[in-house]
């Protein structure tokens, strides 16, 4: 397959993918009483850790006023509490209630981690090196600060 037709196969499967999880995410986080952007917030926590309201405006491209509304509302449904710094108690982060994740979206997750595991065992190393730099060059590299 010449690089132009694979790259383009490539671009598809990848819209396909996108459409899926989007369509996915938005279903387990409605059956919480959540939004889509609001679960994607605590996807964001927890890969980043506990994080300030401007270090999740920065990573979402949300302005504070909109972040403040979306942090009010986890905390209301009980996913999400502002807490003090720990090392600078003039500031605050805003931390995931891990527990109550696991109940609430654990189960509609686990089935999909295990299919991804599947699929990753179909894969040899190199192909999964190829898949980790792939997706390393696509995600936006603006860590918190």
């Amino acid at each position: 397959m010449a690089k132009v037709a694979a790259a383009e196969q490539v671009f598809t499967q990848f819209r396909k993918m996108i459409a899926a999880l989007v369509l996915f995410n938005d279903q387990a986080a409605r059956s919480t009483g959540m939004s889509a952007s609001e679960s994607q917030f605590l996807h964001l926590l927890q890969l980043h850790g506990p994080l300030s309201p401007s270090d999740l405006s920065r990573l979402s491209g949300l302005t504070s006023g909109t972040v403040t509304g979306v942090l009010d509302r986890l905390e209301e449904l009980g996913f999400a509490r502002r807490e003090r710094h720990p090392s600078d108690r003039r500031k605050i982060v805003v931390t995931v209630d891990e527990a109550r994740l696991a109940t609430e979206l654990g189960p509609y997750y686990e089935g999909q981690g295990e299919a991804l595991a599947g699929v990753l065992d179909q894969l040899s190393s190199s192909e999964l090196r190829a898949v980790s730099k792939f997706l390393t060059l696509l995600i936006p590299q603006d860590p918190p600060g």
